[in-house]
């Protein structure tokens, strides 16, 4: 299954009981709002397959892992219902992977901005290479990360959420992700992280099913309120938007 278009890509496959997601977008991997539908959508799906076990979600490339959220649609919205819908993005990506019944691996090849480390942080395990810097950039631009806190916090507590909130200029390296528990490992180069990663997904991926999503629904325990909440947070951050000082910083931003 695979949808494209110029402006991003989406592919899913399946290999037996092993499937893959991977996304790509030409300014850094970021998202439009069509490609966070996809995204969501492909979740889903594959979540209702019984003969799949294990997703891998992964980038394009070998840079960027994902730049967020699409600049040039948050400096488009005119609206709150706008900016709620907007927002909803990322809350119905993290939504779908929270609810998910299967694991989830993240493949994390390069940095990760914004809603890149929310979609990081809502996977089950992640490999890493040691390009994979992390930066939570939103207060620059006078927004906030608030739909992508439950599961950034959920990760690394509240301390590592405002250690990367409240310096949004600056980027916290792999190691720091890995010991904050955002990785679970780091390798030094793509070709490493791939080997292990088949290895690993094999390996789980011949456990069985019922035991995996029992685990699943364990690891994820206490979250069934994140519909409601990321509603609220969409809600809050779309309102942020369309304040004047956001859209001068994002005017700059963009040139």
């Amino acid at each position: 299954m695979g949808t494209t278009r110029e402006n991003g890509s989406l592919y899913v496959k399946n290999e037996g009981s092993v499937a893959s997601i991977e996304f790509g977008h030409p300014a850094g991997n970021s998202f439009v709002s069509e490609m966070l539908e996809r995204l969501a959508r492909a979740i889903d799906e594959l979540s209702s397959n019984p003969e799949v076990k294990v997703i891998i979600l992964r980038s394009e490339g070998d840079k960027a892992f994902c730049g967020g959220a699409s600049l040039t649609e948050l400096s488009q919205i005119q609206t709150p219902e706008e900016g709620k819908q907007f927002f909803s993005g990322f809350a119905n990506v993290l939504n779908a992977m929270r609810r998910c019944s299967k694991i989830i691996i993240g493949r994390v090849q390069g940095k990760a901005v914004g809603g890149g480390v929310g979609l990081i942080s809502a996977c089950d395990y992640v490999f890493a290479t040691e390009a994979a810097s992390v930066k939570l950039s939103e207060l620059a631009i006078c927004i906030a990360p608030l739909v992508i806190e439950p599961a950034v916090t959920r990760k690394i507590g509240v301390a590592g959420f405002a250690e990367l909130t409240l310096t949004p200029h600056e980027w916290r390296n792999a190691y720091w992700a890995r010991d904050k528990g955002l990785f679970t490992r780091v390798f030094d180069k793509i070709v490493d992280l791939d080997k292990e990663l088949e290895h690993y997904s094999a390996t789980l991926s011949n456990y069985n099913s019922e035991a995996l999503q029992n685990v699943k629904s364990v690891l994820w325990q206490n979250t069934e309120h994140w519909e409601e909440l990321m509603a609220a947070r969409s809600a809050m951050s779309g309102k942020l938007a369309l304040l004047p000082e956001t859209k001068k910083r994002l005017a700059k931003l963009m040139g």
